[in-house]
């Protein structure tokens, strides 16, 4: 399985988010750490915001924040919000069509293995991947 860069990005936000709970990062501050897009970065902690996982704040001292203890942060339920418009193939899209549909056996073992991949994610949280503090004083 391949995870999108939209997701990498949000878990790699989350788990600097958790380092320090108790502080807001700023986008720019996240995205310059590991070199990704603002904007980019922007989109996904809105994402994060709109379903409870991130509080945000606007202004001087602002930024983001966990929204909750990252002991109550399923990974599992955070791949699926950030992959939820991402088929891992084509036949797995609303409007995906494939010409081997009606005999293909691929198909449900590709469902099996998603769903394997998924119960991984949801046997930990947040808390269990959090960056550790000490890469909070070396950036």
């Amino acid at each position: 399985m391949r995870l999108t860069s939209f997701t990498d990005y949000g878990l790699r936000a989350l788990m600097r988010l958790a380092s320090a709970p108790d502080r807001a990062f700023s986008t720019a501050e996240i995205a310059d750490e590991f070199g990704v897009s603002r904007n980019h970065l922007n989109k996904i902690v809105q994402r994060l915001a709109r379903h409870g996982i991130v509080a945000t704040r606007r202004g001087a001292g602002g930024g983001a924040m966990l929204a909750r203890p990252a002991s109550e942060i399923v990974l599992g339920d955070v791949v699926r919000l950030l992959e939820q418009d991402q088929a891992l193939v084509e036949c797995f899209a609303p409007d995906g069509a494939c010409c081997v549909t009606p005999v293909c056996r691929l198909k449900g073992r590709l469902r099996g293995a998603e769903a394997a991949f998924l119960a991984e994610l949801d046997r930990s949280t947040l808390a269990d991947i959090a960056l550790p503090a000490p890469l909070l004083a070396a950036s």
